[in-house]
């Protein structure tokens, strides 16, 4: 079932907490709404769920609109971020709550109970209580009880804020097992978090300050971002101020060679190059400076450069002895593996 929202806007008092928000979800896609607290994605949420209402524009539900209904006849899932268990019924129970608010027959309840904690794993546990279950296992039974009624969309606010990272882990993989099960299932993700947003969504909505900033698969947002915002917040990014002049690119003293066709004469622009496509020693687009720190990282060990007063972040692995700060070095990036970066409208980047 599609999703979309035509130019919606929510005011709290004189406040605006979603700015004429432009976006279609379609039937199938898992949509994950990116951005920090206050961006205004869960608002954009419970507009779809009917729990706040527009103060313009409309929200469309399979090309209805529903801006007016109910949230009982909008005929969607929610999971939120505490999970809102019954905390007096077992978890078949918990699951059953909306079915039987639907008044649905009891067998066909049965069935529809049985089936969605077998699909999250949680069928042995249809007896206890929910003080009795771990975060994970709470955060399935919620998914499990919004999956009973069988919603055409569900929407998720996150929902694995509350767990360790190990467990956050766990669940995103069976939130993917979960939609590839159910293929036709619309989802609306709601996260902070980059990772789940990369690693669950067919595409991303990255949203700051109550308006859409960009919109875009997680790979052409990682690896073309058409803003500074989206290429920080959107996988971390070295921003460089940049001069453009008869199709050559400067940044301090290097003159750098990019694949960025239909290049026109600025002032300045912005280039951003991922810190694991920077490297360590001479090679294309070398930049010249002085080491002036030095993270490690697990895998790998994070060189801050300091080039001409800019800091530049390099992520290089099987790096048994880094050079101590201070120490003049040299790191470099391919041509492919930067983006030039202007300013520009809100990009919508096609499927793909």
């Amino acid at each position: 079932m599609s999703v979309r929202f035509d130019r919606v806007s929510v005011s709290y008092g004189s406040q605006t907490v979603l700015d004429a928000f432009d976006l279609a979800v379609e039937p199938g896609e898992v949509m994950a709404l990116l951005g920090p607290s206050g961006s205004g994605k869960t608002t954009a949420l419970r507009a779809v769920a009917g729990f706040v209402t527009p103060a313009s524009g409309r929200v469309l539900i399979g090309g209805r609109d529903v801006t007016a209904l109910p949230p009982h006849k909008r005929g969607i899932g929610m999971v939120v971020q505490s999970y809102a268990l019954f905390p007096h019924l077992r978890v078949d129970a918990n699951v059953a709550f909306g079915l039987k608010a639907r008044r649905t027959p009891r067998h066909e309840t049965v069935e529809r109970v049985a089936r969605a904690l077998e699909m999250t794993g949680m069928a042995a546990y249809a007896r206890r209580y929910p003080r009795e279950l771990s975060g994970g296992q709470q955060q399935r039974v919620a998914i499990a009880r919004a999956l009973a009624i069988r919603p055409e969309v569900l929407l998720l606010d996150e929902p694995l804020s509350a767990l360790d990272a190990a467990l956050r882990s766990a669940m995103l993989t069976e939130l993917a097992r979960l939609h590839r099960e159910l293929p036709d299932l619309t989802i609306l993700y709601v996260t902070h978090d980059q990772i789940e947003a990369l690693t669950l969504a067919d595409r991303v909505a990255v949203m700051d300050s109550a308006r859409l900033k960009e919109c875009g698969t997680p790979l052409d947002l990682h690896r073309s971002p058409g803003s500074e915002f989206t290429a920080s917040f959107v996988g971390g990014a070295n921003l460089l101020p940049v001069s453009v002049s008869g199709g050559t690119v400067r940044f301090a003293d290097a003159e750098l060679q990019l694949v960025a066709p239909g290049l026109t004469d600025a002032d300045t622009a912005t280039l951003c190059v991922r810190p694991h496509r920077v490297g360590l020693g001479d090679g294309p687009n070398a930049l010249r400076g002085t080491l002036a720190e030095v993270q490690w990282r697990g895998a790998t060990h994070r060189l801050v450069v300091d080039v001409a007063g800019h800091r530049v972040a390099a992520d290089v692995t099987e790096l048994r002895d880094p050079p101590a700060p201070g120490t003049p070095v040299t790191v470099h990036f391919a041509p492919q593996d930067a983006v030039l970066l202007t300013s520009g409208p809100v990009r919508e980047v096609a499927r793909g």
